[in-house]
């Protein structure tokens, strides 16, 4: 299956579409898509983009994707390891209009509801992970009916919300390409100065009216997406490595000033970059 920016056709005639993508590096532009999402990390590491904020996953990592939620999987840089990721795309109506509205679902219909800002597993991810690795292999009825399983252990499994506030906007193609060249843009340069003047022409739109556009489908000024990232490159950055001191980490990720960056830190992460590097390493 090919995924396009912002759209997934179907290439077959099934409600349930399986996915594995392995590739040294994920298909890496924004795009939103009808269908919601269920991936297992099975290699890899990087940078997950949704919607409004931003998180590193790594290798078991398992996340839901709800419908039309723009997003990004942006593969580590300057790795020759390939990276493994195993998909499964669906609708709440591939299977007909009033499948999982019947009384037997009853069980599993917090997972729709909490598909809307999309949400990352933290518990059971060792039974998810099997039933996953079963799925190649399977025939389309046995498929089917891993994915049941699969959908009613995720309903009872912990998870961590993804985004802050639910995205049902389809963007224009037009909208596409703006917020995926800005998305780009931001990703690729964050270590260095980006002043809104200078996003705001890769965008193509006044200052002003790119604060305004940006605001409205991300809920956040961009000043503040670019910190986010910022911080968790500077995360990635403390997990990874001893030698680097925090000061070195701050002006790698493109903080000119260390009391902002410790301060900005905290405010994200509720902790300080000494604290969150000690809690890692002990």
């Amino acid at each position: 299956m090919k995924i396009l920016p912002f759209k997934i056709p179907k290439s077959e005639n099934s409600g349930l579409i399986y996915q594995e993508d392995n590739e040294i590096i994920f298909y890496d532009k924004l795009h939103q898509h009808d269908e919601i999402q269920i991936s297992f990390i099975k290699k890899g590491s990087g940078t997950l983009l949704v919607v409004d904020r931003f998180y590193n996953y790594t290798k078991n990592d398992i996340f839901v994707i709800g419908s039309s939620i723009p997003h990004i999987f942006k593969s580590e840089k300057n790795t020759s390891e390939p990276s493994s990721m195993l998909s499964l795309f669906f609708t709440k109506t591939s299977f007909g209009a009033d499948f999982f509205n019947l009384s037997e679902f009853e069980e599993i219909r917090s997972f729709f509801e909490k598909s809307e800002k999309g949400f990352q597993i933290t518990s059971n991810q060792k039974k998810i992970k099997r039933l996953f690795l079963q799925l190649k292999q399977a025939t389309k009825m046995n498929r089917f009916l891993l994915f049941l399983q699969l959908l009613k252990l995720i309903s009872s499994s912990k998870q961590h919300s993804l985004s802050t506030f639910n995205f049902t906007k389809k963007y224009t193609d037009i909208e596409g390409k703006r917020m995926r060249s800005v998305f780009e843009y931001t990703i690729k340069n964050a270590h260095l100065s980006i002043g809104l003047k200078e996003i705001s022409e890769i965008a193509s739109m006044t200052k002003n009216a790119f604060c305004k556009y940006f605001k409205k489908r991300t809920n956040k000024t961009y000043i503040r997406f670019l910190t986010e990232l910022r911080i968790e490159n500077s995360c990635k950055l403390l997990h990874k490595t001893k030698e680097l001191s925090i000061n070195e980490i701050a002006f790698h990720v493109g903080f000119t000033n260390i009391s902002n960056f410790n301060r900005q830190f905290k405010k994200i992460k509720k902790s300080t970059p000494t604290a969150y590097r000690k809690n890692l390493f002990g």
